[in-house]
């Protein structure tokens, strides 16, 4: 894990941020011991503390030492993360043309809100205050960006903003952003169909418009990849060389002004 983080320069990162807040403490030795106690041992910052004692090369920071890095970190949260891509790409090859977007959120074990933990819907459905995280990820599955919101922040509109900063950070303007139906709301399909910009997201068959939802639903017209014929799936139901075949219809729209490649599958 060391190697792995010296080589992605997160060394010099952390001594960056050091030297700009004039940091007393050892920012680079809190940030790498937090990051392979997260790993190795995820636990408390107070048990960070107490582990990171106990590696080979053993670490000395207090509890109190370990929440005001984690202030710095915050505070140079953009710069980390735009750091830390463009240093990854002397490592490896990164796919960037098509990425990956949605959200989730965390709660806290605490009674009552405040300015950053709100009430909002949970996706452990529990009733305590919560924050929200947006994560962008590569074609590989890889972390690119990520940004962290209110409970209580709407998730379609945290999107935009964190393109932006991978447009203007990052270095990136050409890419495929693929989402869940939930973050595919029209300002955001509109903004990604713009300039290198494209867009993949699932849509609710029961939110097409009547005659959408009539041509998706009828058994006939259906496709097969490299075949030219048109099937009627009701008439296919006992044969058995399709049971495992993937039929598909598509068609262009143009809603609001934006079209769209429509691709429905059985």
């Amino acid at each position: 894990i060391q190697n792995i983080y010296y080589k992605l320069g997160l060394h010099s990162i952390s001594r960056a941020v050091a030297r700009k807040h004039h940091s007393e403490f050892d920012l680079n030795n809190i940030f790498s011991r937090l990051i392979y106690s997260r790993i190795l041992f995820p636990a408390s910052k107070l048990a960070t503390c107490e582990h990171a004692r106990k590696y080979i090369e053993p670490s000395s920071f207090e509890v109190h030492q370990v929440y005001r890095a984690l202030s710095l970190i915050a505070q140079e949260n953009d710069y980390i993360q735009s750091r830390l891509y463009r240093n990854s790409l002397r490592l490896m090859s990164r796919k960037t043309g098509v990425v990956f977007y949605d959200c989730t959120n965390f709660f806290y074990e605490i009674e009552q809100e405040d300015d950053f933990r709100k009430y909002g819907i949970s996706k452990e459905h529990r009733p305590n205050p919560i924050v929200q995280m947006g994560l962008f990820m590569d074609y590989d599955g890889i972390p690119l960006a990520f940004v962290m919101n209110p409970g209580n922040t709407n998730e379609q509109l945290t999107m935009k903003p964190l393109e932006e900063k991978l447009m203007e950070d990052f270095s990136l303007s050409k890419f495929v952003v693929c989402t869940d139906a939930g973050l595919s709301s029209t300002e955001n399909r509109t903004f990604n169909s713009q300039d290198e910009r494209a867009f993949i997201t699932t849509q609710s068959l029961k939110k097409l418009k009547k005659h959408l939802k009539e041509w998706a639903l009828a058994p006939d017209s259906w496709k097969l990849q490299d075949e030219k014929s048109l099937f009627n799936i009701n008439e296919l139901q006992d044969e058995e060389e399709y049971k495992n075949r993937i039929f598909f219809k598509e068609r262009w729209i143009r809603e609001n002004g934006l079209e769209q490649h429509l691709i429905i599958t059985y």
